[in-house]
């Protein structure tokens, strides 16, 4: 009887049941994944193609995915061609040891997976490391030579910015390459039984010694072309002296590796000779050669002629090189023109001595930008939710005929200030921009101090051209907003508050093209991704007619797109032609510049201003400020100007990105009325000039001169942060009249612990653009360096702080002004070349204790020589200090000199004036300080001892008068 075989399917197990689930899952995961990502790059498209510069963002993702590919293939290819090259050539019947045997019998299953995966993997580092150099291939491919060359080689100084790097990055790569696959062939010769170990006998087949060696000649031929580049690079690299080669660079360094590179090349042919005879000894005597050659050439000859030729003559011997190391230095740093003035700085304060300099007078700044912020936070703020920079920034407007230095900032939203009614609503669609520019006058103060605005108010009203006042792009804007709406539908946006006790707001809507339009379904679902907020798909507020604002900082929209640009840390606002614009400097640079000096950059920013992180391009040696960018306030439009049209880093970037940037002549003459020599430039600028003001090469070996930028004196005493350089408009000799000015001071540079500040220095550019369409003033840009005689001790920053902070007569001042806990805050410390010296100037302020007080300029410090003088106002205060009559009238003029001194303000604000008995008694101090003094240099000790008593019976007086009551 024949069994019964059942018909009916079986059921699956419950793996194979799962699988077809698992792997839905998973393609539903990638998709999505892959849909996530699209949204982002698709995101990218509508904000580049808005602003006008998608060729931006295709050229950087051309470029990136040709060299991805050529990354690839060139990384892949090889490895695998030898793999499988190697494999195709084993040994049918090659006798292998049982540890071999069971290796081959693990890895067999899976030797098609290896064969082509290790390959793919290797490819696929190698193509994301390719990718990542598309700036070096696009400059590479788009060079422009600078038509100077470099004093060792005399070459063009465009072959070390643009091709040396990319020769030998291109020479690493292949170097890679060739060196896997060597090691690859060698493993799988080796499994296969092409190569095989019995004892100390190595038994290799012919079709592996002949790839083996080949391969390995090819390892060796590329090496002596590496060794072959590096004589070129030994003119960027620093040494132990200077950047660039120094004397045993020249006759040991550069030589060697010449012999090494011929070496390396012999060694090579004996690889290739091996493939086809067979013998190994050769090849291998070769590579111990090249090993030895290396060692003895590469290290030990130069090391010997560094320590027994150099070093006992080294200021001899290096003065070419340092000379070479100047001359470059100077002229990668835009030095090479600066004007060295030898300044012989008078110390006597004579009447009339600022006759000549009224008009520099007259526009010393009194209102310190790092002071005066929270002036403009309590008197313009109005409202929670606006706020204002703590760091305000300088510019200059043309008022009533005269330039006038200004102290500006932008009033811009603060969404924290809503509190509870912080809704996706009001957050996203209502509070969408700030709103005016705020402009104060830079040496003018109002009779109780506080700042006296230019433009101010909402709506804005002022001395400064009428201008669009919304501001939808600022540094503190939202991460986005969403504005627009169709024309009959009623605005949502808040524009301003009313005034008044109403309580009403005005409202508005946004009109300009400012971000990508959300005018479809597909649009919105990609931003409601992109920002992880399903309000943006859902809202019925989001219409066909919305605009999304996003990536709304100055600086980082022009980063995005100008990516080939280090941008200046400070965009500051200006009115331009009707519109609030920001204002950014791009630079251009490079680190490859020959014997240029290579500097910090983040480090030679960072002052008492503010830190700078470490750059991702830090070290450089040449710089150039090589565009001017705009960013409007009000619809974020880009545009880039090329300032420097002589750099050739910047003619490379234009064949690069044709049409992304405007001539300087497009340029109307409001803007060039604001552009400004930027500050970070002048601080790498000053950095290097510490040392590379001497031209000597003798002393600068010696470093008998060199100099150093000093410590802010208004800092606390235990920090280190340098002393910005500050804007002013004054009049350098040299000059016929004033023009805006950036200047920075030097003391020496300290030996060991002893540190001399004394001024040696006095570093200033013209700052001033001009103001005609599209034409750059003559003098923008020109370096004057005041140089002072090294036995004129002339005090430098810190020691007129220490004299303003000793001074018994002022300190007796300041303790009045320190009443009821108020806080005295000493301002930017001014040097200014008048009167045939250096006048020393410093705001004083005062703030009290209240939660809504703000600092309030009460005094002005000054000093000329070893002369000091303390007064309410800069124009009394220069009376007192030139004999009576300084000769100029310092613009501050308008708070009444014969006004009673103030003391602190109070809670309120607002400052309360001293009794008439407080005065005298205050007088009577002086005159006993004066008293105190003068028996001190008679030697009078007993005139000195009847000082001092009737001193301290005065200030006993003040204190009792003074006290505040409990």
């Amino acid at each position: 009887m024949r069994p019964r075989v059942s018909t009916q399917p079986q059921d699956p197990s419950p793996a194979r049941r799962r699988a077809p689930i698992a792997i839905t899952l998973g393609v539903v995961g990638a998709l999505v994944v892959a849909f996530f990502v699209f949204a982002g790059l698709y995101a990218d498209v509508l904000w580049y193609d808005q602003l006008g510069f998608l060729s931006v963002l295709t050229t950087e993702w051309v470029s990136r995915i040709v060299l991805f590919v050529i990354g690839f293939l060139a990384m892949a290819v090889p490895v695998w061609a030898s793999i499988q090259i190697a494999y195709r050539t084993r040994p049918v019947y090659a006798k292998l040891n049982s540890q071999l045997d069971r290796y081959q019998e693990v890895f067999e299953p899976l030797r098609r997976l290896a064969m082509y995966g290790i390959p793919i993997l290797l490819g696929l580092f190698a193509g994301v490391s390719t990718s990542s150099r598309w700036e070096a291939v696009l400059t590479f491919l788009n060079r422009t030579p600078f038509g100077q060359k470099d004093p060792q080689f005399g070459l063009d100084v465009g072959f070390y910015v643009f091709e040396l790097p990319f020769y030998r990055s291109v020479v690493g790569f292949a170097s890679a390459v060739v060196l896997l696959s060597l090691l690859l062939v060698i493993a799988t010769n080796y499994l296969y039984g092409a190569i095989r170990v019995s004892g100390r006998e190595v038994v290799i087949s012919k079709s592996a010694r002949i790839q083996i060696a080949v391969t390995a000649g090819v390892y060796l031929l590329l090496q002596a072309v590496s060794i072959w580049l590096d004589q070129y690079a030994t003119v960027t690299e620093t040494g132990s002296l200077i950047t660039g080669a120094a004397y045993t660079d020249v006759n040991a360094v550069i030589p060697g590796r010449a012999i090494l590179a011929a070496i390396a090349v012999v060694v090579a042919v004996l690889f290739f000779i091996t493939a086809a005879i067979g013998r190994w000894r050769l090849p291998l005597v070769g590579t111990a050669l090249l090993i030895v050659s290396s060692l003895l050439i590469g290290s030990l000859y130069p090391w010997v002629v560094q320590r027994f030729q150099v070093d006992p003559s080294a200021r001899t011997l290096e003065a070419e090189y340092i000379k070479r190391n100047i001359d470059l230095t100077r002229d990668a740093f835009g030095l090479s023109d600066i004007e060295a003035i030898p300044y012989q700085a008078k110390t006597d304060a004579e009447p009339g001595a600022l006759r000549s300099d009224a008009e520099t007078t007259a526009s010393i700044r009194l209102m310190d930008p790092l002071v005066i912020g929270p002036a403009f936070q309590q008197l313009e703020q109005f409202r929670q939710y606006y706020q204002f920079p703590d760091a305000l920034d300088v510019d200059r407007y043309n008022i009533n005929g005269q330039s006038q230095d200004t102290v500006v900032a932008i009033r811009d939203l603060n969404l924290a200030g809503l509190g509870d009614a912080q809704t996706w609503f009001n957050a996203h669609l209502v509070y969408t921009h700030g709103y005016g520019l705020v402009a104060a006058a830079g040496n003018q103060r109002s009779t109780d101090g506080q700042p006296v605005f230019l433009q101010s108010g909402i709506p804005s009203s002022g001395e400064l051209p009428e201008f669009e006042p919304r501001v939808y792009f600022g540094e503190e804007s939202p991460d986005y907003s969403i504005v627009g709406a169709p024309k009959e539908s009623k605005p949502v946006e808040l524009d301003y508050p009313a005034g008044g006790d109403s309580g009403d707001q005005t409202y508005t809507t946004f009109t300009g093209d400012g971000g990508p339009k959300l005018d479809n379904v597909f649009t919105k679902l990609i931003y409601a991704l992109k920002f992880q907020s399903e309000q943006i798909f859902l809202s019925d507020q989001v219409t066909n007619d919305s605009q999304i604002l996003y990536d709304r900082d100055p600086i980082e929209r022009v980063q995005k797109v100008a990516p080939y640009l280090t941008l200046d840390t400070d965009a500051y606002p200006s009115v331009v032609d009707g519109r609030v614009v920001w204002i950014v400097d791009g630079y251009t640079m490079t680190d490859q510049y020959p014997y240029s000096n290579k500097v910090s950059m983040s480090e030679a920013i960072s002052d008492s201003e503010g830190i700078t992180q470490p750059l991702a391009f830090d070290e450089v040696n040449y710089l150039r400020n090589s565009v001017k960018a705009t960013v409007d306030a009000y619809d974020g439009s880009v545009t880039l100007y090329a300032w420097d049209t002589q750099d050739p880093i910047l003619k490379t970037w234009k064949k690069v990105f044709g049409g992304t940037l405007k001539s300087m002549e497009s340029m109307s003459g409001d803007l060039m009325s604001h552009v400004r020599y930027p500050a970070d430039l002048f601080k790498v600028q000053r950095a290097v000039l510490g040392r590379y003001h001497v031209t000597d090469p003798g002393s600068f070996y010696s470093r008998e001169d060199a100099w150093t930028t000093p410590k802010d004196p208004t800092q606390p005493s235990t920090t280190s942060l340098l002393q910005p350089p500050y804007y002013l408009t004054m009049q350098m000799p040299g000059q016929d009249a004033p023009s805006y000015s950036l200047y920075s001071t030097f003391i020496p540079e300290a030996r060991g612990q002893a540190s001399r500040n004394v001024l040696r220095g006095y570093l200033a550019v013209d700052a001033d653009a001009g103001s005609t369409d599209g034409k750059r003033a003559d003098g923008y840009g020109k370096l004057r360096l005041l140089t002072l005689p090294e036995d004129d001790n002339v005090p430098g920053p810190g020691q007129v702080q220490n004299q303003f902070n000793g001074d018994p007569s002022i300190s007796a001042q300041l303790n009045i002004l320190k009443q009821g806990q108020s806080e005295v805050i000493n301002g930017n410390l001014l040097t200014v070349p008048v009167g045939g010296g250096l006048l020393y100037v410093q705001p004083v302020y005062v703030k009290s204790t209240g939660e809504t007080s703000y600092p309030l300029l009460q005094k002005v410090l000054v000093a000329f020589g070893d002369q000091i003088a303390f007064q309410d106002t800069l124009d009394l205060a220069l009376d007192v200090l030139f004999g009576g009559d300084s000769g100029a009238d310092a613009g501050d003029n308008a708070v009444d000199p014969n006004a009673q001194p103030t003391t602190p303000p109070t809670d309120s604000g607002t400052p309360t004036v001293p009794s008439d008995e407080v005065q005298a008694l205050l007088n009577q101090a002086s005159a006993e300080i004066k008293a105190k003094q003068a028996a001190l240099a008679a030697g009078d000790w007993a005139a000195y001892g009847a000082a001092d008593a009737r001193l301290a019976e005065i200030i006993a007086k003040l204190l009792t008068l003074t006290e505040t009551p409990q």
